[in-house]
């Protein structure tokens, strides 16, 4: 398969073409509220074989950054429910990546200005951004078995919520460096109960998180995210091969829609999971350091090599809302404004041009 306009089936997620628009957070959802804006956003890119969105924290003590929206509360709820509404409308489909953001947090973030949470407490070495400038981010509490039990119960809420607020499916951030990622590596896991230790105990969060997500809306609107070798937020892996190999056949009896791999230089292992792997599998493709961010060149190797069902693409979708007609016609592409990546107004996010419309109309929040 080299072609991403043939269509793909994703459990319950029918893709009319191969091209998944990857999660990427804008800090725009100003008191943690997505708003037309950001409908419109979402909207204009609907030609994609699948919107993943930015991460969505699955409750206050999960946020990780400012401006970053929530579906943990009624009010959330109604305003993703817009979003899915425009989508559905321009013909797309939307999946909400649901996350815990663990120790990547602070206590300016929460209102009773609690620690952030951890499978151990070990600081990731890394500072929030916020409007007072940076912060570090603290020590962080080590999570106990009330707490653990009480995220899992976040995680299907949120996801509860994504389906009552009308998306697709949910896709489950283990990747990153965020909370399921820190349980899985060895660096930031020294736990010595069941969740901790060896391989099995490093993933059994992830599985299980899985498991009850699954559970409450269905294996086949449920993807999972996971970024192997990665070392952003501080993240440090030891057997990568190992860790993910035992990963994924630990999750294959969920039989969810889709695993989401974030390659950074890992081919080897993205390999690995092909194989191992029984279900769909999306990619977004970095087999080298010259492959960042990853292109339709990279994308339809990927899909030449087998690697991969779909392709998603981060920075292309964020400054080229009509890539699918672009890449059809051979471009030309719109260049990405870093300047305006996050934060800020409807300038480097509602107003890139597409090919029939070389000045769309502004939408403010």
């Amino acid at each position: 398969m080299n072609d991403f306009f043939e269509p793909l089936t994703l459990g319950k997620l029918e893709l009319p073409n191969r091209l998944v628009m990857a999660p990427m957070t804008r800090s725009r959802a100003y008191g943690g509220l997505v708003d037309r804006s950001t409908a419109a956003y979402y909207a204009q890119r609907a030609s994609a074989g699948l919107i993943i969105t930015e991460a969505v924290q699955v409750s206050e003590i999960g946020q990780g950054y400012i401006q970053t929206p929530g579906l943990h509360t009624a009010r959330q709820v109604e305003a993703w429910r817009a979003v899915t509404d425009a989508v559905h409308a321009a013909g797309g489909r939307i999946v909400a990546q649901l996350v815990h953001c663990g120790r990547i947090g602070h206590p300016s973030l929460y209102g009773d200005r609690a620690l952030p949470l951890a499978p151990s407490p070990i600081p990731s070495g890394e500072r929030l951004f916020t409007p007072d400038g940076l912060l570090e981010h603290p020590v962080p509490k080590e999570m106990t078995a009330a707490d653990i039990a009480a995220t899992i119960d976040d995680f299907v809420t949120a996801a509860r919520n994504a389906v009552e607020a009308g998306f697709d499916g949910v896709e489950l951030h283990a990747a990153n460096g965020f909370l399921l990622h820190q349980f899985l590596a060895d660096s930031t896991n020294r736990r010595t109960d069941g969740y901790g230790g060896s391989v099995a105990g490093r993933v059994r969060l992830t599985v299980e998180v899985a498991e009850a997500v699954s559970r409450a809306v269905g294996p086949e609107r449920v993807g999972l995210r996971i970024s192997p070798g990665i070392t952003f937020n501080g993240m440090a892996e030891g057997d990568t091969d190992g860790l993910y190999r035992a990963l994924v056949r630990a999750l294959a009896p969920t039989r969810l829609a889709y695993l989401h791999v974030f390659e950074i230089l890992t081919r080897d292992v993205t390999r690995m999971i092909r194989q191992e792997w029984p279900g769909g599998l999306v990619l977004c493709p970095h087999p080298t350091a010259e492959s960042f961010p990853a292109t339709p060149e990279t994308g339809r190797a990927a899909l030449a090599e087998g690697v991969a069902d779909a392709v998603a693409l981060g920075t292309m979708w964020l400054a080229n809302p009509d890539l699918d007609a672009r890449i059809r016609a051979g471009g030309p592409y719109n260049e990405p404004d870093p300047d305006t990546f996050y934060g800020g107004d409807h300038r480097g996010y509602t107003d890139y041009a597409t090919l029939d419309d070389p000045r769309p109309t502004e939408v403010r929040p």
